[in-house]
């Protein structure tokens, strides 16, 4: 299991900074989540490197209208991978000039849903308690590990997301070892 969608406003484990407003009246998750960064130009024809911070690289297909953190909008023309890092064209960014002008910007999406996934804005910030209920901690940060994606409480303990059985409404049950948080 791996968290989806990581946002961030420094790391690719926490969450958005600044959600735009709301998402979905009841759903908890903001209207908007960022899913990357313009990082700077390449070439002179207006492409891009864009350093994508979600597991969902269909949201640079072309056609995909991203919203910003400059009050705009940018339409994808065209996009390829570059290593880990992505190649756009945004449709009206025909040159350099042009594509040094939106280096940096935020690039901002609506969350997908997906009652299955975790997701790492709605983990941040739960309670984490195990299969009896006792309460371990409060979720601070998902921290990206090779073998699985980690919980890390706010005392400092660490939980691989393989142990979640149950996720929803600001809670996180979790089935350890035990010993694994003493």
């Amino acid at each position: 299991m791996s968290t989806t969608e990581p946002d961030r406003p420094d790391s690719p484990e926490t969450g958005p900074s600044d959600p735009v407003s709301q998402g979905p009246q009841g759903s908890g998750r903001p209207a908007l989540l960022e899913i990357g960064r313009v990082a700077k130009p390449h070439g002179l024809s207006g492409e891009v490197v864009v350093d994508l911070v979600t597991q969902l690289s269909s949201r640079l297909d072309p056609g995909s209208v991203l919203s910003t953190s400059e009050s705009s909008e940018l339409v994808v023309a065209g996009s390829r991978p570059f290593g880990r890092r992505w190649i756009v064209v945004f449709e009206g960014v025909d040159d350099r000039e042009a594509a040094e002008q939106i280096r940096g910007w935020r690039l901002l999406a609506e969350p997908v849903e997906d009652p299955e996934a975790l997701w790492v804005d709605e983990l941040v910030g739960a309670i984490a308690e195990d299969q009896t209920g006792r309460r371990l901690g409060t979720v601070a940060a998902v921290v990206a590990n090779p073998a699985s994606d980690l919980l890390e409480l706010d005392g400092g303990g660490l939980i691989p997301l393989v142990f979640v059985v149950e996720h929803g409404a600001g809670k996180v049950v979790v089935d350890i070892p035990e010993g694994l948080i003493e």
